[in-house]
């Protein structure tokens, strides 16, 4: 074969511990408020609403809104690392007050930065 017939596949590229370590920080964070989010807004409000009890809300609300911060924060470090576009950083701010979509953006923010290790 000929130089020219030769395909060599491109070297993966290796993504920066401190971006990694950036990356393991957000997808806990993301999974936490996931998981706050959807306790309050499918056990908290239908007992709150229905059973007239508000145990709940009055937990894990607060609770959601610090965690919620803490997910802004770090959001906000793993776009400012890998220069994320600000439309797609807002976009995924946003993800954590809507439930069940802070997993799917924690699943492509993920796959945004690791992905070009992955391709190997």
């Amino acid at each position: 074969m000929s130089e020219a017939q030769t395909h060599v596949p491109p070297a993966p590229i290796a993504v920066p511990q401190s971006v990694q370590a950036a990356l393991l920080r957000y997808r806990v964070i993301a999974y936490v408020v996931g998981i706050g989010l959807i306790v309050l807004v499918l056990i908290g409000v239908p007992l709150q609403v229905w059973a007239d009890n508000d145990a709940i809300v009055k937990i894990v609300g607060p609770l959601h809104g610090a965690l919620y911060v803490i997910y802004l924060l770090l959001t906000l470090d793993l776009a400012r690392r890998i220069r994320m576009n600000l439309i797609v950083m807002l976009a995924v701010m946003l993800a954590g007050t809507i439930p069940f979509l802070s997993f799917v953006a924690e699943r492509k923010v993920t796959a945004m930065v690791m992905g070009p290790q992955r391709r190997v």
